[in-house]
């Protein structure tokens, strides 16, 4: 199915920042899986790495939260959730979770989604969903996570 076609990569670069990394596209015991790798740096007001999917439709209007199937560096990543409310690059609805060396499934409730200003509804629409995005923000690390799944339920 090709993601290298539809993840795309992007670092704080874009607004002044420094940090660096990228995305590669691997399989490993049958499984295929992306794994972002990178160096964030909160020098010049920076702070983060992305891979983002852009949503081909929006999920089911009974969606009510986001799974992945991950591993990493024992490291806090995050998921950004944006919509068709979030107009501004800045604009996001954020959720954490924590990374091990195995394969992790990880369920994160919309509800527990923050969004990133007063001026976004406090919890996203599943039918307003747009793009997902795995992220490594905001403090100094290097960053490593693979990511087989992406899904909702």
């Amino acid at each position: 199915m090709q993601p290298e076609t539809r993840w795309r990569f992007f670092t704080d670069q874009v607004m002044g920042g420094v940090s660096t990394g990228g995305v590669t596209f691997a399989q490993e015991d049958g499984l295929n899986f992306a794994r972002m790798t990178g160096r964030v740096s909160t020098a010049n007001r920076g702070g983060f790495i992305q891979m983002q999917l852009d949503l081909v439709g929006p999920p089911p209007e009974d969606t009510t939260g986001v799974r992945l199937m991950v591993r990493g560096n024992d490291q806090r990543y995050f998921v950004h959730l944006r919509t068709g409310g979030t107009l501004l690059p800045w604009q996001y609805y954020q959720a954490g979770f924590e990374v091990s060396e195995s394969w992790t499934e990880v369920r994160l409730p919309l509800v527990a989604f923050t969004a990133s200003g007063a001026l976004l509804r406090s919890v996203p629409k599943p039918g307003s969903l747009s793009s997902v995005a795995v992220v490594a923000y905001g403090r100094d690390h290097d960053a490593r996570i693979d990511v087989r799944e992406v899904g909702f339920y």
